[in-house]
């Protein structure tokens, strides 16, 4: 039995948006709270590290994947026999885009770029206290939203994928 493009168009939709859904829950139970037990110094050098290994070819598929697949499955769902399936693809669109995505690059991505910038040879101790309290309680607040936004995102795709053909 052949399967339809937006069929195979919606199982790489949900793939991705699961994987990058994982990436941020992950983060959120491990990463971050592990991070936050850091020295102040341990804890800007390991961010600074982990901003420039998560630029990978891997994560930009999850990330920027979700973002061109979640507009592709929304418009081939568009019919009328399928449009909860449209609704909840729309919805789940405009979730990721909003709140994954944007959050991302207009809250988390100017924050990491700035820390980018620190040289902790050269500053001192409060120096260092100082970049950490301006940057980890407002990457994790975002973080927080970009989390909840990715999993309601992934709930929405996978009731398009159920509940899509009522």
């Amino acid at each position: 039995m052949k399967r339809p493009m937006s069929t195979t168009i919606l199982v790489l939709t949900a793939t991705a948006t699961g994987l990058i859904s994982g990436l941020f829950y992950s983060y959120s139970c491990s990463v971050n709270p592990g991070l936050g037990n850091l020295p102040d110094a341990n804890y800007i050098a390991a961010m600074q590290s982990i901003n420039k290994a998560i630029i990978n070819p891997l994560f930009m598929m999850s990330f920027l994947g979700t973002l061109v697949l979640l507009p592709l499955s929304t418009y081939y769902s568009y019919n009328a026999s399928m449009m909860l399936r449209f609704y909840l693809l729309l919805a789940a669109t405009i979730l990721y885009a909003a709140g994954v995505f944007g959050v991302t690059m207009l809250g988390n991505v100017p924050l990491n770029d700035a820390l980018e910038k620190v040289n902790l040879q050269a500053a001192s101790p409060a120096e260092v206290r100082a970049y950490r309290i301006s940057f980890e309680g407002p990457w994790n607040y975002l973080h927080r939203i970009r989390s909840l936004a990715s999993s309601g995102t992934l709930i929405l795709v996978v009731l398009a994928c159920v509940l899509g053909k009522e």
